[in-house]
């Protein structure tokens, strides 16, 4: 037997989503496939559909009705009027890289006299500090704007006063109780903030201010906000989706010079780029200049307009990423090795691991330690913080990542005494604490944990949008989904569940057998799913058996032949769940029929499959046998069952006898 390795939630389903899908697919004229999708996420009326499917700039939300925008960008001309410096305080992030990049453009095209500051992560962290507020006091700052940062700055902005120094902030993190007494603040999720739309990153946030000062969406700059949004994980919903969708545009047919040179020095084809591509192909070398030098390095490649400059960064850049994954292998070694010693221990005093994985070690780079985290959640799929520690003065800086159900802002709220500054998301959160502390927090962090999260909160969940059969995972289904994209976080790529689907073959590919191929189906029908790191699988499938896999769609392209492929998620194989329909179920399946008239073939297997419990791929058998013996007839993408059907024995059918006779064998090959 072979497990599956997370728990498979297969969106529900009902009489009246199907009803809706169907007033979709006429409305919007969609293929029953799409709107079936859109049902399930949640767009389950014409409007709602029409918009996440086709919105444009027309569906932007004015920026006025942002809380705090006004009063900003009364300040900023106000500045520009007085002929006051203003400078743009960003974060070292991909977001914060991206939304200083978007002002820059932004206050050059208005001609502001202005600069920009970036704190270095590891020499001055997070945020403002006192120390950057005292430089931009002596270098005659009037006015700071901060970006992707700036919500939690409560004394810091009082500092900033004292020196004569206004502050307009605009943010998207978290909001602490207090919130900062700033000349204006822009933060969707503030308290009284009734914009309609709170998932936007910094970058988002960003524009919404350069759509106000300039009185229209500027979208000659949507490739950096698409960067930044998809970089920070933000929901691929609402103006988000506006957002990248009119990003990736410009990417393929206007992309900027920064953004050309990003592409060459990656490897990154800007004619086919994707959300997808984004995501691991250009924001980890734009996060990489934060990480391991200094972010002005990669705000200068989005925001320069001379080639030659714009390659030997990019350049430079792309061997940042290259040691930057050097540096995240040898700590993500001594984070596992000191993993195991506390399971070791755990293990002897007879009592479970930590709930929560609390690691750090000294000349651990602060830089990488999200992907460090990222890694051994992925790994051990438990809440993770991991610290790098600074031997002098004994202050550690951390980044965590969680799992579902447990709320990391909320969990670091309520070590606020522990903590000496804290910020973030649900999923993702940095601090800092001095080390003394951290037993005292890893306790407090693991009983929260065992307080919030019930049994099933620790098992992986692997969400699953449709039941599929082989028949139907065809390029025009394929080109049928596409109309979703961009996918992402907020609007994943469809998982698809094959259910009790035949395994034609298996074998093992790639450096040391890492990998698996699977051939699914039976006769000329055949669908390659391919498993990275999963080739360890191989040995416990048997060629003609019956298995689940889920996975997600694609096209593989190979010496100029297109066929679609499925990217595996999770196998799973019970020998005894083989199963071969009774003659009964052939007969409740074929009044099920009957019952329906005149139906589309799309999605009837997984329809007849729902309602009689039977697989996906039986119920493509017994389609198969009654076309066989003339019980149904299929005409123009319809079946039908027939009027008069002559009486024959299932027997009689070909198709019946050679699937029972394999069944037979299986059996057979599974009792020895």
């Amino acid at each position: 037997m072979i497990q599956r390795k997370t728990r498979w939630a297969v969106a529900p389903w009902s009489a009246d989503d199907e009803a809706k899908a169907k007033d979709l697919a006429a409305n919007l004229s969609l293929p029953p496939l799409v709107a079936r999708l859109l049902v399930q996420r949640g767009f389950d009326d014409t409007e709602a559909a029409e918009r996440f499917l086709r919105g444009g700039v027309e569906h932007f939300h004015d920026p006025y009705l942002l809380l705090g925008m006004e009063a900003a960008v009364a300040r900023i001309k106000r500045a520009a009027a007085n002929n006051e410096k203003i400078r743009i305080y960003g974060d070292y992030d991909a977001d914060g890289v991206s939304s200083t990049s978007l002002l820059v453009h932004l206050f050059r095209s208005l001609n502001y006299e202005f600069d920009y500051y970036i704190p270095h992560r590891a020499l001055e962290g997070y945020g403002l500090n006192k120390k950057a507020i005292e430089l931009a006091a002596e270098e005659g700052i009037g006015l700071i704007v901060t970006v992707d940062t700036g919500i939690s700055a409560v004394e810091e902005i009082d500092y900033a006063k004292q020196l004569g120094i206004d502050v307009v902030v605009t943010d998207h993190h978290e909001p602490p109780e207090q919130i900062p007494n700033a000349a204006a603040v822009v933060n969707p999720k503030q308290e009284g903030c009734t914009y309609p739309f709170k998932g936007l990153a910094g970058v988002g946030v960003a524009f919404k201010l350069a759509h106000a000062l300039l009185e229209r969406p500027p979208l000659e700059w949507a490739d950096i906000v698409s960067l930044g949004t998809v970089a920070d994980l933000m929901p691929l919903k609402d103006e988000n989706r506006i957002f990248v969708r009119c990003g990736l545009e410009r990417l393929k047919n206007h992309a900027g010079v920064g953004f050309r040179a990003l592409a060459e020095a990656g490897g990154i084809e800007l004619d086919s780029i994707t959300a997808t591509g984004i995501a691991f192909g250009m924001a980890p070398r734009i996060n990489a200049a934060g990480r391991l030098d200094h972010a002005k390095r990669a705000v200068e490649l989005l925001t320069t307009d001379d080639y030659d400059n714009a390659i030997l960064t990019a350049i430079g850049l792309d061997s940042l990423n290259k040691e930057r994954q050097r540096v995240v292998e040898s700590i993500v070694k001594e984070a596992e090795l000191q993993w195991q010693t506390k399971c070791d221990d755990a293990a002897a005093a007879n009592v479970s691991p930590p709930p929560v994985i609390v690691l750090s070690g000294e000349g651990w780079n602060v830089g990488v330690i999200g992907i460090v985290a990222s890694k051994l959640l992925e790994r051990n799929y438990k809440p993770v913080i991991i610290l790098g520690i600074d031997e002098q003065t004994g202050m550690c800086k951390g980044s965590a990542r969680s799992i579902e159900g447990f709320d990391l802002h909320a969990a670091l709220t309520a070590c606020d005494e522990l903590l000496d500054h804290y910020g973030g998301h649900q999923a993702a959160a940095g601090m800092s604490l001095h080390r003394d502390r951290l037993s005292e927090f890893e306790q407090k962090l693991g009983e929260l944990a065992a307080e919030w999260l019930s049994a099933d909160d620790w098992i992986p969940k692997t969400s699953v949008d449709l039941v599929c059969s082989v028949s139907e995972a065809t390029l025009d289904t394929i080109t049928e989904l596409s109309q979703l994209e961009p996918f992402g976080m907020g609007n994943p790529s469809p998982r698809l569940l094959f259910q009790k689907t035949e395994l034609a073959d298996r074998r093992t590919i790639g450096k040391e057998s890492r990998h698996l191929k699977l051939s699914l189906g039976s006769g000329r029908r055949l669908l390659d799913g391919i498993g990275f790191s999963m080739g360890m699988l191989a040995e416990g499938l048997k060629p003609g058996s019956k298995i689940d896999v889920v996975g997600e769609l694609s096209v593989n392209e190979w010496n100029g032949q297109r066929k679609p492929q499925l990217q595996l998620h999770d196998v799973h194989f019970d020998p005894a769940a083989v199963e071969f329909p009774e003659r009964e179920q052939f007969g409740k399946v074929y009044q099920l029929l009957k019952q329906l008239g005149e139906v589309p073939l799309q999605g009837l297997n997984a329809r007849l499959s729902k309602q009689s419990g039977l697989s996906l791929e039986t119920v493509e058998l017994m389609l198969a046998v009654f076309e066989e013996l003339q019980f149904i007839n299929r005409d123009n993408g319809l079946m039908q069952a027939a009027a008069s059907p002559q009486k024959r024995d299932l027997a009689t059918s070909e198709r019946y006898r050679e699937a029972k006779a394999q069944f037979e064998a299986t059996q057979i090959i599974m009792n020895s």
